[in-house]
């Protein structure tokens, strides 16, 4: 048996992976368990770790440290890349708002940390590390130690306290986002409030009564007009019409047009009447309606055409076909010429089967190809966001340059190549299920190693004569500030409970209490929110960190 306990006991990369493995796949297996209706989920993966390490089992510090980094900078760059194509709508929306909540938590959790310096007879050097603990933001201890050691104080306490907080500072978010919903919540507070469907698209059938647009062309009719739309079909005589730019319209036809949803209306004034059918359910069967005309969802798979705006495509032009919806993900996009391709897009394509086909070959459709991720890509990835987060950016009146750090990097990098890749023709698509696989992957390292290395000297902190009183403080400032900034931002009723667990989550820079969020609630309300709020408050809580010991030490 000494080889299994040597596959347990000896230090080395066999060792350390078996551990971690154990760690992960118990974790994982109890947070399946349901408690009245509450479970940690991947959350628990923590805690398993936590009683690992403190019953000895130890691993390499160094393959710790891989474990954590290379977990956390893998869960947050491919959130970033799945919250990236829609990230830059929501911060025009509601992302200002997003980050004024995240930035009064942090506000919050610092009167608090001065008041318990002033009130407590723990130092504010220490109450710096505590604070820091209570928001497990480990950057902004890092800058507050240099600080200290610039000023000529001890650093040592800080870390200590830090260390000792951060177990419950991770799992106090959870606890406070529970406390709210227990007794604060109500049903329609867990039900997504989006403003922005996920189909942004309506079908309709119109007639033309409208004698201003009788004879004109399409092209002369988009002239005439700013709103958006494409006629997909004319019924005209009883004969079904592919319509081009150049086709005129008459008085009595019937369009087939597709418009974004707040443009009904204006659609029923340019055309004259609205047939009251409804062309928006989920069964219909488009090829039965004319049997002269196909409508086949086409995948974009030619990496040449990623990036490409639509219109200078001349789809209509070359192929005689229009193009009606682009479903992007889970969301439906109007087919207009200033739309930009992304590779993996599926294409809603409306004319005669053999020109549908010639248009089918021109942009690839090879959809076993999107089965496969570009981990290339996603390795690319990586080394920017690394580099970006190493970068030191020098803010005028702070003695230590502050950098984004290996969570806050990627996630950028995550979101600018999610939104903005296509544009330099930088594909980075996967499927929902590999990049879902990814998040976890990444998230269950990096919670098994911060767990199994809290445990290890985690009861001989508390047991310190400071030790209970540090973790008790640490409690309070991480719950407090999400129960009271929670509670208010649920009575203004703007956001649901999913997009507030976002907020809350992202200004604590905690991920195992967003996966908590995201395991127990419906939609990703939650992941736009904390992406939203995530980078700008873990900088903002590493100049705190060095305001608080330059002014207040």
């Amino acid at each position: 048996m000494e080889w299994l306990e040597g596959l347990f006991s000896l230090h080395s990369a066999i060792q350390a992976i078996v551990v971690l493995s154990l760690i992960c796949s118990v974790g994982l297996a109890l947070g399946k368990l349901h408690y009245k209706g509450i479970s940690l989920g991947i959350a628990f993966v923590f805690f398993v770790g936590i009683v690992v390490g403190n019953f000895g089992l130890t691993v390499d510090q160094q393959m710790i440290s891989f474990a954590e980094s290379f977990g956390l900078t893998l869960f947050v760059y491919t959130l970033g890349l799945y919250v990236g194509p829609n990230f830059f709508g929501a911060l025009r929306h509601e992302g200002v708002a997003f980050n004024l909540w995240g930035l009064a938590l942090a506000l919050v959790a610092t009167l608090m940390t001065i008041l318990m310096a002033v009130f407590t007879p723990v130092s504010l050097p220490d109450m710096v590390g505590i604070l820091c603990g209570a928001t497990t933001n480990t950057p902004a201890l890092g800058a507050a130690q240099q600080t200290l050691a610039q000023m000529g104080l001890p650093s040592q306490g800080a870390a200590l306290a830090c260390a000792v907080t951060y177990p419950l500072g991770v799992v106090g978010v959870i606890l406070g986002m529970v406390f709210l919903r227990k007794l604060f919540v109500k049903a329609d507070d867990l039900k997504p409030r989006i403003k922005d469907d996920a189909d942004h698209t309506s079908v309709g059938q119109f007639v033309v009564v409208n004698p201003a647009i009788n004879g004109k062309t399409l092209v002369e009719i988009a002239n005439m007009t700013h709103r958006k739309f494409i006629i997909s079909r004319i019924w005209r005589n009883g004969q079904v019409i592919v319509p081009l730019a150049v086709t005129r319209l008459q008085l009595n036809d019937s369009l087939l047009v597709v418009s974004n949803k707040e443009e009904v209306e204006a659609m029923t004034l340019l055309f004259g009447q609205r047939v009251e059918k409804d062309w928006n359910r989920e069964q219909i069967d488009w090829n039965s309606i004319d049997t002269k005309v196909e409508s086949r969802v086409i995948v974009v798979t030619r990496t040449a055409l990623n990036g490409k705006l639509l219109g200078n495509l001349q789809l209509r032009n070359t192929y005689g076909v229009n193009v009606s919806r682009v479903l992007r993900g889970d969301i439906k996009l109007l087919a207009t010429d200033d739309l930009r391709l992304q590779y993996g897009d599926r294409v809603t394509v409306v004319g005669a089967p053999e020109d549908v086909q010639h248009v089918e070959n021109f942009m690839g459709n090879a959809v076993k190809t999107l089965n496969e991720p570009n981990l290339g890509a996603v390795f690319l990835g990586l080394i920017l966001g690394l580099a970006i987060g190493t970068i030191p950016l020098v803010i005028p009146g702070m003695s230590v340059p502050v950098q984004l750090g290996i969570a806050g990097g990627p996630i950028v990098v995550g979101i600018l190549v999610g939104s903005l890749g296509p544009r330099v023709h930088f594909i980075s698509y996967m499927t929902r299920s590999a990049g879902l696989m990814l998040r976890k992957l990444g998230l269950a390292l990096y919670l098994a190693g911060l767990g199994l290395e809290a445990g290890k000297h985690f009861m001989d902190t508390v047991l310190r004569p400071e030790g209970v009183l540090w973790v008790g403080l640490g409690f309070l400032i991480t719950v407090v500030p999400v129960i009271i900034v929670g509670f208010i931002a649920l009575k203004t009723k703007k956001f649901d409970f999913g997009t507030i667990c976002g907020i809350l989550c992202g200004s604590m820079a905690n991920p195992m209490a967003l996966s908590y969020a995201n395991e127990t609630l419906e939609g990703e309300t939650a992941n736009v929110s904390y992406a939203t709020v995530y980078p700008l408050s873990m900088f903002v809580r590493v100049i705190i960190a060095q305001v608080i010991v330059m002014f207040f030490v």
